[in-house]
This record gives structure tokens, sequence and C-alpha cells, in this order.
């Protein structure tokens, strides 16, 4: 009879309520309502269709005063714990992240509430602060992040494993979201593959691997492609 590998060493991770994280291009700050709901609201409105909110359990928001609101329902909360996504171009906030599904004793946490705005999307400041997160993740010993999306979320499924998140299958009918079945599709990376993975991440942000007019010349997906564990190559324990 096959058991699972003996876990001995364990030491129990922090909750991340109250952290901020700094890289060269943005920082992640507690979500406040006094201090980022402005910014954010009007970072959102450059989204002109409404297309962020789509797979979002909440919004879109009319106003700044309705945006206010909701921030303050989430951002004194431990789980989740929300992130403002600042850039430093402008000191701005242009993103909102969240960590969740924080398990500590199991060594699992999740990445989601992910809403950038236009000026966040497609962007080096972007994969940065995906970096930064999961970056804190696993040098605080978690041994497992997660990415849990719509299973209809293509753009979403798409860049979770471009960041090296492997795509472990769906969950059909998980939810029922804003009067919409939701099947989920479940992605994660493990503690043995960060190395490997921080390295990806390492080469993509440096200085040297962008052109003169910011051009990446090696993409991230091309350095993690190979990082990706195939759901067929799973096997028993």
């Amino acid at each position: 009879m096959k058991v699972g590998e003996i876990v001995d060493d364990y030491k129990t991770p922090p909750n991340p309520k109250g952290i901020s994280l700094e890289g060269k291009l943005v920082y992640l700050a507690p979500l406040k309502a006094e201090k980022h709901s402005s910014d954010l609201f009007n970072a959102n409105t450059k989204d002109k269709e409404g297309e962020n909110w789509i797979y979002l359990p909440y919004g879109p928001f009319d106003s700044i005063e309705k945006y206010s609101k909701w921030i303050k329902t989430v951002e004194d909360g431990r789980d989740p714990v929300f992130f403002a996504i600042i850039r430093k171009i402008d000191n701005k906030a242009a993103g909102v992240a969240s960590y969740l599904r924080v398990k500590p004793n199991n060594g699992s946490i999740e990445v989601g509430h992910i809403n950038f705005s236009p000026l966040l999307q497609n962007s080096t400041e972007g994969t940065e602060a995906m970096y930064l997160m999961m970056k804190w993740v696993f040098e605080n010993g978690y041994r497992r992040y997660e990415w849990k999306c719509n299973a209809l979320n293509v753009k979403s499924r798409n860049a979770a494993q471009r960041l090296g998140f492997s795509f472990e299958g769906v969950f059909r009918k998980m939810m029922i979201s804003k009067g919409r079945n939701r099947d989920t599709a479940w992605f994660a990376i493990i503690d043995k593959e960060w190395e490997d993975l921080k390295k990806c991440f390492e080469t993509f942000l440096s200085k040297d691997n962008f052109s003169k007019d910011g051009i990446p010349l090696v993409s991230l997906s091309s350095l993690s492609k190979s990082l990706l564990y195939k759901l067929d190559s799973m096997e028993l324990s």
C-alpha cells in the first residue's frame, strides 16, 4: 500500500496580513479605500467595455463611492488579504490582487481576485507584481501556491501557465457566480519547483532582457514552459 512521504521538518508559515512587497517597478501595499479607491477607480475607467469584471463575483462599480464601499468590506480581512499594486512610475494604484484560502497548517495559499486595470495588463509591472507575491509565498515556507479561475477564462488560464502554474484539472459546477454556472480550472506551483522558476523570472525581469523600447528579448512563457508539470504524467503516490 502506497502512502505519502513523511513531512517531519515542516514549520508553519505566517499569515500575510499586513505585509508590503517592493520591487523595481511596483510595490504592493495593503489595500485601503481611503488611499487607493480613487486611483483604482480612475484606472479601471480605461476598461471601456467592463471586461475586467466579467469573471469576478462582484463589480463593475459605477462610482468611486460604490467602489470604495466594496473595498472597505475586504480591506481588514485576514483571508483574503488584499493588496493595491502601485506603479512606481507615477506612484498610483493600478490594480488589485490578493492571497486567499490561506492554510498555513497545510502550507497552501492561493493568489486571486486579480484585477489589473489596462495600465497593468500585458506589462512588465504586472509580471513583477505576480513574481513578488510568489516569492514571498515560497520564501516564507509555503509548500503550494494555487491559481484558480473560471474554466472559460482563457486569458487567465494562459496567464497562469505563463507564470509557471501547472494545470491540474477542472472542478465542474464548482459554484454559481453572478447567476451563472462556473466550472473552475485549477493550477499550482509547489515548493520544489520554485528555485528553477525563480531563475526564469530573474532572467525575464533583468534589465538586459529588454530592448531600448522596453520590449522583452526573451518571453517569460518560453522560459517557464519546460517547468510546467504535465497532467498526464502525474503518478499516484
